[in-house]
């Protein structure tokens, strides 16, 4: 008897041992995960700089930067949705450095009927954070250039819509004009809300599998000895 019982238990306890191992992997990507989400936050909230003459997404993304210049009447609209206030746009303007550098500034959401409201041109001063948003895949469509709508904020092809340099500026905050008049984008700053944090859930799932294994292990080997007894 004791002979059919070590396939049973060695497939068991392989098992449950791999299931508890995926549990502790998950865990420790857990701890990985919210280190990595607490750098990006402290860098996030650091004091503004100037922008950097050639930015890089591996070595400036998310970098706050303050920057003066105009905003021009040249933009991009991209579909959006806030929660309360339903579908819009995040405006993606050409703006102009007093440095005469042109570059791609993410003014913020505005509600569908906003979209062909006048927003002209005026000088500002802006603080934000250097992005490269990940919010397109080989699904997403191309863009209706002809509407001017736009489904992810890809920063090249809007460089090249808008003529400007690669880089993006995600609103934080503004100075004088840099929201005039009452159709003004509301800003949506860079945080770490996209960011997937689903490993505490992932751990429990797989040790309560191992748990089942283990339970389904012991079942079958009392089935083997009751039927040898």
């Amino acid at each position: 008897m004791r002979r059919r019982l070590i396939f049973p238990l060695l497939l068991g306890i392989a098992g449950a041992a791999i299931l508890l191992g995926l549990a502790t992997w998950q865990l420790q990507r857990m701890a990985w995960k919210q280190e990595v989400i607490a750098r990006i936050e402290a860098r996030i909230g650091d004091a503004p700089r100037p922008l950097p003459e050639t930015p890089r997404p591996e070595a400036h993304r998310y970098m706050p930067v303050e920057v003066t210049g105009r905003f021009t009447d040249a933009e991009a609209h991209v579909i959006s949705s806030r929660r309360g206030v339903g579908p819009g746009y995040e405006i993606i303007t050409a703006f102009v450095t007093d440095d005469g550098r042109r570059i791609l500034v993410d003014r913020g959401f505005v509600p569908e009927n906003d979209k062909a409201a006048e927003r002209p041109p005026h000088d500002a001063t802006i603080i934000g954070n250097l992005h490269w948003p990940r919010d397109f895949d080989s699904f997403t469509p191309e863009p209706e250039l002809e509407r001017n709508i736009w489904f992810s904020r890809a920063v090249r092809p809007l460089a090249e819509y808008l003529d400007t340099e690669p880089v993006l500026v995600v609103l934080r905050e503004s100075g004088a004009g840099a929201t005039a008049g009452a159709s003004g984008p509301d800003p949506v700053p860079v945080s770490t809300d996209g960011i997937p944090d689903n490993h505490l859930e992932y751990a429990i799932t797989w040790a309560l599998l191992a748990l089942v294994w283990a339970g389904m292990t012991g079942l079958l080997v009392w089935r083997i000895r009751q039927r040898e007894a």
